[in-house]
């Protein structure tokens, strides 16, 4: 098991990457924060993370809250010590043309998306500097890179800004022997996912296996990412064999994106 005891906190954990990425660290040995909006959701991570034979601890917060942020640290480390590994997975959208997009949207979207990513990541890395060490894994999205398919343009631009961030932090932070990187996951069959394919298929008048086989026909690998996909990355970039690995942001997108 690569992360034997490393305590890995796993922000939106509570379905979708970050209940998959949860669950795989802890597959590879790593103790689990388990932190969601949803309280209960997190509780049931958690509980799935205790039954690997690992800690599994949840947390209720609002990841747009640097309040809240400062709470989770904190109780993260009266329970467990420390923190190692950060996935800084939380993050919302909705689906809307340029044109309908409100100053509410983006408010909410980067209240999350941009000012949660940045003050978590800064806030673990407090704990993390005096130890020198630490791996912060940012999940950012192909829609930061351009890609036409995204759900609205101000997602794009919150992710555009994880992507831009993970490259600075990662230029500061490594003095500290600490490793910065960044998933950017193409289509993904979250519950969010699930959920714009239903209204997307609703406003056209057709079925969701036709909205699914439409998004994917550009794939070269022809399918979507399952959370596993993402999740498989995320416990690579938290493992030793990526030591020397800093400021990268991979794409898991089946080659949709050549970024």
């Amino acid at each position: 098991m690569q992360l034997t005891d490393q305590v890995a906190m796993v922000t939106g954990a509570g379905q979708g990457i970050g209940s998959a990425s949860a669950l795989a660290l802890a597959a590879a040995g790593a103790h689990v924060v388990a932190i969601d909006i949803n309280g209960a959701s997190a509780k049931d991570i958690a509980a799935a993370v205790a039954k690997t034979g690992r800690r599994g601890l949840a947390i209720q917060a609002d990841m747009g809250s640097v309040a809240d942020i400062d709470r989770m640290v904190a109780e993260t480390i009266t329970a467990l010590g420390r923190i190692d590994i950060l996935v800084n997975n939380a993050g919302v959208t909705r689906r809307a043309y340029i044109m309908d997009l409100t100053e509410e949207d983006w408010d909410r979207i980067h209240r999350v998306n941009a000012k949660g990513v940045f003050f978590c990541l800064q806030r673990v890395a407090r704990e993390m500097i005096p130890r020198r060490s630490g791996r912060i894994i940012n999940i950012a999205s192909i829609a930061g890179r351009g890609y036409p398919g995204l759900s609205n343009a101000i997602y794009g631009a919150s992710k555009g800004a994880v992507i831009s961030l993970t490259k600075t932090a990662a230029q500061q932070l490594g003095q500290h022997n600490i490793n910065v990187t960044a998933v950017c996951p193409g289509l993904t069959r979250t519950k969010l996912y699930r959920d714009m394919v239903g209204v997307m298929a609703g406003k056209e008048g057709v079925s969701v296996e036709a909205i699914e086989q439409r998004n994917v026909q550009d794939v070269p690998l022809k399918r979507a990412n399952e959370p596993e996909d993402i999740a498989a990355m995320v416990v690579f970039l938290a493992s030793p064999g990526s030591r020397n690995i800093t400021g990268q942001c991979f794409n898991v997108d089946g080659g949709l994106v050549l970024d």
